[in-house]
């Protein structure tokens, strides 16, 4: 005999749901007026401008770089997992990426939607959750070292600077909560799980038992040190890569500024994002950082902004089509489902 949940409390979850997708939207828009507001302050007319300069043929270079990331990324999360296809795992972040990027989610939506990709590729949930959990510790773990590298560079740039003060604390501020959130998701893991296996067992039968696998499954992953250790660095690389791309975009719209500034500009920006893990796409806050660490170094307040919107327009020229491709192969698995019924 299987229990089942009373129907006031499915009512209350569907409520729930709905009121995060309210949240979620809402913020989105917010974010856009934000943008909007920035555009209208520098110049909407200069930045365009500046974005012009990139041309077609080096926009697409720039966009098939970032598919370089997501494989690194890909492979870095399949290193966990022996024995199981790249491609898949490949196809799972950028899955997971895109997600984040285009759709109205946080970064939470994404690993729903690239968990879910794995395991239509065949991986079993148990690694698929478990993995990506490892993953997501040692991306976290990457980005610590990244973090600290750009808020020792912030603070050489602040220190002889009048207005360093209020500089320095919002760093500060953005690195302790960056921070607070990557040793919350590192300690946490294994107490969430067994609450979740105690919370799921007094509700649903089976369901303690599954994150009881995914907890053994994420022990075997952590035992295996050198494949966790190989993971970590490629993550770390990703984080260095990244930086590297936007230091390529620069180039292509005329803006030579010293990769190591730019890594220090980017780590930040990667820093604030992650603080702000809540925000869909870190749409208005990703801007809204770009025109006020940019200066620091020397890059113009208009073409900060245009990198920004730079990295915005390779994310739809990247996510979009695999956002596509995703959703036919969603309604082919459909419609094979009706077929057969």
């Amino acid at each position: 005999m299987t229990a089942s949940l009373p129907p006031e409390v499915g009512r209350r979850a569907l409520a729930r749901a709905d009121w995060l997708k309210i949240a979620a939207i809402a913020i989105t828009f917010a974010g856009l007026a934000a943008t909007l507001v920035l555009l209208g302050s520098v110049g909407l007319g200069e930045v365009l401008g500046i974005l012009a300069r990139i041309g077609a043929l080096r926009f697409v270079l720039y966009a098939a770089y970032t598919l370089l990331i997501l494989l690194i990324l890909g492979i870095a999360w399949q290193v966990l997992v022996p024995g199981a296809a790249w491609t898949a795992f490949a196809w799972a972040r950028t899955m997971r990426e895109a997600a984040t990027n285009v759709l109205p989610f946080s970064q939470f939506g994404g690993i729903v939607v690239g968990l879910r990709v794995l395991v239509a590729s065949g991986v079993s949930q148990r690694r698929a959750y478990g993995s990506i959990i490892a993953d997501q510790t040692a991306e976290l773990a990457a980005q610590l070292v990244f973090t600290l590298y750009g808020a020792a560079g912030l603070l050489l740039v602040l220190q002889d600077r009048s207005d360093g003060a209020d500089l320095r604390s919002l760093a500060l501020v953005g690195l302790g909560a960056s921070l607070a959130i990557m040793l919350a998701f590192a300690f946490a893991q294994r107490p969430m799980l067994t609450i979740a296996a105690r919370i799921g067992g007094a509700i649903l039968p089976g369901s303690a038992a599954a994150v009881v696998e995914v907890r053994d499954e994420l022990d075997q992953i952590y035992a295996r040190r050198g494949r966790l250790i190989a993971c970590f660095l490629l993550h770390l690389l990703a984080w260095v890569a990244s930086g590297a791309g936007a230091a390529i975009a620069l180039a292509f719209i005329g803006f030579e500024v010293p990769l190591a500034d730019v890594l220090v500009i980017e780590s930040l920006i990667f820093t604030l994002r992650t603080a702000a893990f809540l925000v869909p796409g870190g749409i208005g806050l990703q801007e809204g950082a770009y025109v006020l660490i940019g200066p620091l170094f020397g890059l113009p307040a208009e073409a900060a902004l245009a990198l920004s919107l730079a990295k915005r327009a390779r994310d739809l020229i990247v996510d979009v089509p695999a956002m596509l491709v995703w959703q036919l192969g969603e309604v082919r698995q459909m419609l094979g489902r009706h077929s057969r019924e």
